[in-house]
């Protein structure tokens, strides 16, 4: 069947490499894989035996949303797998785009399946559409009228409305390895067609190493400093590319980190997670990585606050101390300073007994105050403000704990009828918790108490609790 005339936007990228670029193109660009056996790093997502490898074998195409960090290969892997079902590819930005450039292209979409042609709209940023934009795709993905990709560096289950995103095969995208980019740096060096073969130059091992491990995985990344350092390698006269020409194509490149998507959740959990699991060399290499790449540091001793209180707790209480002292610090001194308090106070929070059982008791009491929030305050728990409230009982029968034996009214009740004998508070065993723990079991049972911790390793003797 003869081809419809193009379409302004569509590309039938069979006719030519998805590739390309003329030689004026940057590296990257020219550098662009042809074929899927030419994308390295992706096997799972599209190697031998995978589900996208084998459904375009047979020539079939789902809508798919690619889900992986920048330079890993999302643009070039939708117009190969265009290319290799004879589809035409139609690229669209959600940044500059909006509904009336994508019903003008489902509008060509249209004539184009009339006369037997599929179109693959390929939506960079997907996550920027908003709800509507999204919408007016849907239905055209559903009737199949459009096969679409997007592309999204954000997790598509938060950015991708949830009746498009049943609708597609969501296909995660990693970071290339350093194999992978090293196999990438060479072919480009190597390549006399489309890389840098023409130029006779050789890549230093220890340069190669840095590279390659300097990139974050990002493969637009590697080829873009290749190419500078091997300019930089010529402007020197000489044929080998050296570690100082790649220090200097890098210049101070950080690692990708998005303050509002994945990787701020995901550094600032390993983080936490490493302080509550009282290792202290991880806490400092995730805070640093926090640090790195720009965060709030205001955001990062919050949630230090917050953990002090829900993972660190009663077992060690002036943790919460030293977090609060480290927040007024970094406010007040701010930042690179502010880097000090915060490295000291993540080894101390690292290192401190840990305790939830003030959290896990707030829960449970929770779960008991919104089922019985209709039960009474306790007529002797009430405050008798006027006579009228005497005599209606408020206050009857209290009594006063610092006028009782010990300072405690045994048996008076502080619940809820309905909740008499509930218990919320289970106390820890470290730390601080330890000896209040035994303050109350010494209560509970009428011992007498001890009037201060006893020194760490002392035994507790009768003459201890004596007071």
């Amino acid at each position: 069947m003869d081809r419809p005339p193009l379409q302004s936007g569509f590309d039938f990228g069979s006719d030519e490499p998805a590739a390309a670029g003329g030689a004026d193109a940057p590296l990257a660009a020219r550098m662009r894989p042809r074929t899927l056996d030419e994308v390295y790093g992706q096997d799972a997502a599209v190697g031998p035996g995978s589900m996208l490898r084998e459904l375009t074998r047979r020539g079939r195409l789902p809508s798919v949303i690619l889900w992986g960090p920048p330079g890993c290969g999302k643009t070039t892997i939708a117009r190969l797998l265009a290319s290799s079902v004879d589809a035409a590819f139609v690229p669209l930005s959600a940044v500059t785009s909006g509904v009336a450039d994508l019903r003008r292209i489902i509008g060509d979409a249209e004539r184009a399946r009339r006369a037997g042609r599929r179109t693959v709209v390929f939506i960079d940023e997907i996550h920027r559409f908003n709800r509507a934009q999204q919408d007016v795709v849907l239905p055209h993905v559903e009737e199949g009228t459009i096969t679409l990709i997007g592309a999204t560096t954000e997790n598509p289950s938060f950015e991708v409305v949830a009746p498009l995103l049943s609708r597609a095969r969501v296909v995660r995208l990693q970071p290339l390895s350093e194999d992978a980019i090293a196999k990438l740096v060479d072919r480009a060096l190597a390549d006399q067609e489309r890389g840098l073969g023409n130029l006779g130059l050789a890549l230093d091992p220890g340069a190669r190493a840095l590279l390659t491990r300097s990139v974050n995985g990002d493969a637009r990344a590697a080829l873009t400093a290749l190419e500078m350092a091997a300019d930089l390698a010529l402007a020197r006269g000489s044929a080998t590319i050296d570690p100082g020409d790649i220090a200097g194509a890098l210049q101070d490149r950080r690692p990708y980190h998005d303050r509002l998507g994945d990787a701020h959740y995901d550094t600032i959990s390993a983080f936490i997670k490493s302080v509550r699991g009282s290792d202290p060399q991880a806490a400092l290499y995730w805070l640093a990585r926090l640090i790195e790449a720009g965060e709030d540091p205001l955001f990062i001793v919050r949630r230090m606050v917050i953990l002090a209180a829900e993972d660190i707790g009663l077992a060690d209480p002036q943790a919460l101390v030293v977090a609060t002292a480290c927040q007024q610090a970094v406010h007040f001194v701010g930042m690179p300073e502010g880097a000090i308090p915060m490295a000291e106070c993540a080894v101390y929070l690292a290192l401190a007994p840990k305790s939830n059982s003030a959290y896990a008791a707030l829960g449970r009491a929770l779960e008991d105050a919104r089922s019985t929030a209709a039960e009474p305050v306790p007529l002797h728990l009430r405050n008798a403000a006027t006579g009228l409230m005497a005599a209606f009982g408020y206050g009857a029968s209290y009594r006063y704990d610092h006028d009782e034996p010990g300072h405690v009214a045994r048996g008076q009740a502080h619940l809820p009828e309905r909740l008499a004998g509930r218990e919320y508070y289970q106390p820890g065993a470290a730390g601080w918790e330890a000896t209040a723990s035994q303050r109350w079991r010494n209560l509970l049972a009428g011992l007498p108490q001890p009037d201060a911790p006893l020194p760490e390793g002392a035994e507790s003797t009768p003459d201890d609790r004596e007071d």
